[in-house]
């Protein structure tokens, strides 16, 4: 049979769940139709989810359609929890992209979109809700081809002479064989999706059953079987545990075939491998490439994460934007920091990070609803009631001109020295790192030791004491002692070098301090266009302009806007709306922040006070070492000035 792994991605609402569990009771693989409602879906099993009606967590199931085996990938739908399914992505031999007939292309659809663009994963359409009076096929096809891809095409059970045309119309080569042969072949159509030229629509509801078949009868013709490699390797694309407590790693086999007991990881051994279906698991023999399993009792494992010939996944691209102070509520405050550390295991952008001199936990998310969920998963699973302080921007930094950081660290029987070309990138490329250095000056085992430690933690700008990005890091220079040197040496020295480069350029007025900005949609009555847009501007946000919708009495706003300003306007959309205003943001990235002076101000940051992250230098003189100022630095720097 054909084996195809397919994940289900929507906008909350679309019905993406309602979809899975028609699927499934479509193909015999559930006796009743679940519903999100009732609590009863198949594909979300968790407390949690039963709660709250959404999808959370993203959750597996199989099913078999005529010749086609489908693993399929129930993933989050809220935009807090996105990142959950970016992580399933990389995994991916095809999507599924729910779209509602009734609320169209949404925000949150476009991000999906992007992510699916960015993983170059080819997806297929499903429109859902089309039993909804006035939903026109055509129309619902126009909007899909206008604001995600203009190859998005109402595929049938067989396709039309004018589906043929349309398809061949969107690649040149293939439009000219079509008119020299007047003929398309399934083959050439199958590429065409495979490669992301071509997108099928399909239409259904699937609270009806309506469609479902049809859609699983175009998978199952049009999608190809991933190809295998040979050699042995796989990719993680998610962690949890079981009811037991026992640390799970999903995993999905690119090449090569894995067993029990095989050894993985340089050392640590495939205890057993479970194929989970919904919340129940058998155990497997071997799995195949192609194949997806579930390997308890590892460790050190995380999403993204490529095993053999599998290489890592770039960092995702959905980050954190706030941050929230904990509050134990009388609980042991390490305990909760160690619990904590387990759900960010499970969840790497539920950044936890301990402040030791406030002693606090400090956790970095997405959105208050993922807090709510936070909290609820800490009382349920844990039994921990607990609370968290007002939320906070989570800010970085980055620079806008090139400086060479020099780091020197020699207390008494100690030796090295480190220069770093720091080098502004755009924005949204992160922290990249790099070697130009001669092996006569630094060996390749210091040189290493030079980029494995600015790795080795979460570096720090200057003017708020906020996690630094875009920008290239470039190891140029250096020195070690042949007697005196140690690995500890030049990770001191690295560091220094880093935030000695940064102070220059803080002192050049080149450090730039950023924030988060949200993309937004807000949806008012014609009569309240210029109170919106006066807001929007007094938010110090941009706007183009505004469109008419179908419903003449109603306008659109499109436009950017910092997440500290626009971040709690949803309820005064909803007071001067009267309910009837919808305001909907989405992550947009990271901008210089629109009050820079203000912040730095108010937080008040001493670099050259942070002492673990210290910009000064030590030299030693008369057998005793001493303390450097980072402005003096370059003066009396072993190593010549590169750059």
């Amino acid at each position: 049979m054909k084996h195809v792994i397919a994940g289900i991605v929507a906008h909350v609402d679309a019905g993406k769940t309602t979809l899975s569990e028609a699927m499934l009771y479509q193909t015999g693989e559930v006796r009743k139709l679940g519903r999100v409602d009732n609590g009863d879906a198949f594909l979300d099993p968790d407390d949690l989810e039963k709660k709250r009606g959404i999808t959370i967590f993203s959750h597996q199931a199989n099913l078999t359609f005529q010749n086609l085996n489908l693993t399929l990938l129930d993933t989050p739908g809220h935009v807090d929890f996105a990142s959950q399914t970016e992580q399933v992505l990389s995994v991916l031999d095809y999507a599924i992209l729910v779209v509602s007939a009734t609320d169209g292309v949404q925000g949150y659809t476009r991000t999906l979109w992007r992510l699916l663009e960015r993983y170059q994963v080819p997806t297929f359409i499903f429109v859902n809700k089309m039993d909804v009076p006035g939903a026109q096929r055509e129309t619902i096809v126009a909007e899909l081809q206008r604001e995600l891809a203009p190859g998005a095409l109402a595929f049938g059970e067989t396709l039309t002479p004018e589906t043929e045309e349309e398809v061949a119309m969107q690649d040149n080569d293939v439009l000219a064989n079509y008119l020299e042969t007047g003929e398309l072949a399934d083959d050439t159509v199958r590429q065409l999706i495979q490669t992301r030229t071509v997108f099928p629509v399909f239409f259904g509801a699937a609270l009806k059953l309506e469609g479902v078949s049809e859609l699983l009868s175009g998978i199952e013709k049009w999608a190809n079987e991933a190809p295998a490699n040979s050699e042995f390797g796989a990719k993680v694309f998610k962690i949890s545990r079981d009811e037991k407590g026992e640390r799970l790693t999903w995993l999905r086999v690119t090449g090569g075939t894995l067993h029990p007991k095989d050894i993985i990881l340089g050392g640590q051994k495939v205890n057993q491998l479970r194929a989970y279906n919904g919340v129940k698991s058998t155990t497997q023999t071997e799995v195949v490439a192609g194949g997806v399993t579930t390997i308890p009792g590892l460790h050190d494992t995380y999403p993204g994460q490529g095993i053999g010939a599998a290489t890592d996944e770039a960092a995702p691209t959905l980050q954190p934007v706030l941050t929230y102070s904990f509050d134990p509520k009388g609980h042991d405050i390490h305990e909760c920091l160690t619990i904590l550390r387990e759900l960010e295991d499970e969840d790497p952008q539920l950044h936890v990070t301990w402040q030791e001199q406030l002693q606090e936990i400090q956790v970095q998310i997405m959105g208050e609803i993922q807090l709510e969920v936070l909290k609820q998963l800490l009382l349920d699973r844990y039994q921990l009631d607990v609370d968290f302080g007002e939320g906070n921007i989570l800010y970085k930094e980055t620079i806008a001109d090139t400086v060479e950081g020099v780091g020197h660290f020699e207390p008494l029987r100690h030796y090295a020295e480190v220069h770093l070309l720091l080098e502004p990138l755009s924005a949204g490329s992160g922290l990249v790192y790099d070697t130009n250095c001669s092996l006569e000056m630094l060996t390749h085992n210091w040189q290493q030791q030079v980029i494995s430690n600015l790795k080795a933690k979460t570096q720090l700008g200057v003017l708020t004491g906020s996690p630094i990005t875009d920008m290239k890091i470039t190891l140029v220079g250096g020195r070690s002692h042949i007697k005196h040197t140690e690995g500890g040496d030049f990770r001191e020295a690295t560091w220094r070098a880093l935030r000695q480069g940064l102070m220059m350029l803080k002192q050049r007025g080149k450090a730039v301090l950023l924030e988060p900005w949200y993309r937004f949609r807000l949806e008012v009555s014609q009569d309240q266009v210029g109170r919106a847009m006066n807001d929007i501007q007094r938010m110090s946000g941009t706007f183009e302009t505004p469109d008419a919708t179908d419903d003449n009495a109603k306008a659109v706003i499109t436009g950017v806007a910092p997440v500290a300003e626009i971040q709690h306007y949803a309820q005064e959309v909803a007071a001067y709306t009267h309910g009837k205003g919808q305001l909907e943001c989405l992550v947009d990235g990271y901008r210089p922040a629109h009050n820079a002076e203000t912040v730095v101000t108010e937080m008040a940051y001493d670099p050259v006070a942070d002492l673990a992250n210290t910009p000064g230098s030590v030299f030693c003189a008369h057998g005793a070492g001493y303390p450097v100022a980072w402005d003096e630095v370059l003066s009396a720097a072993h190593v010549p000035y590169l750059n």
